[in-house]
């Protein structure tokens, strides 16, 4: 019996031995890698190219709260509801989000980032014509942190 544990025993080590070796010159064990934005890229040149260059980092802000938007839009679940073109979403439960707002908004004699805010964090406040009272969920006020449903009306008002 201990004969054969031996002749079991000396091959498992030369195998683990190997495994271990092998594996140990291939960089093994635990890496860690730290994903950070690029610098801002920096100007020397004369001011008409920091003027470009000013643009070029508007658009590049304005790009960065509209993914953020799109990304809550899509996560809280309002693409499966509304329908709207810069979430590429295209539900029909809800109302068209492309225009409704202005309209309803303006019948309730709202501004437009007011009227959004108030029907995402109180959703029966104003029901849209051939809509329902209780369809839309009530718990994004609760859900939601304030920055989230800063950055989702932002989204749907088009930062109007």
């Amino acid at each position: 019996m201990w004969v054969l544990f031996v002749l079991l025993l000396f091959p498992a080590g030369v195998v683990g031995w190997a495994v271990g070796h092998y594996t140990g010159h291939q960089g093994g064990g635990t890496r860690t890698v730290t994903v950070s934005a690029s610098a801002p890229a920096t100007t020397t040149a004369a001011a008409p190219t920091t003027t470009t260059a000013k643009a070029a980092a508007t658009t590049t802000a304005a790009a960065a709260p509209t993914a953020a938007g799109k990304a809550i839009f899509t996560s809280a679940g309002c693409a499966a509801c509304h329908t709207f073109k810069a979430a590429g979403a295209t539900g029909k439960v809800g109302p068209d989000l492309d225009t409704a707002p202005a309209v309803d908004a303006k019948k309730d004699n709202m501004a437009l980032a007011a009227f959004v805010r108030e029907s995402i964090v109180s959703p029966n406040a104003f029901i849209a014509p051939g809509y329902t009272k209780g369809l839309m969920p009530q718990t994004f006020a609760t859900t939601l942190s304030k920055a989230k449903i800063d950055t989702l009306v932002s989204f749907i008002t088009g930062g109007k």
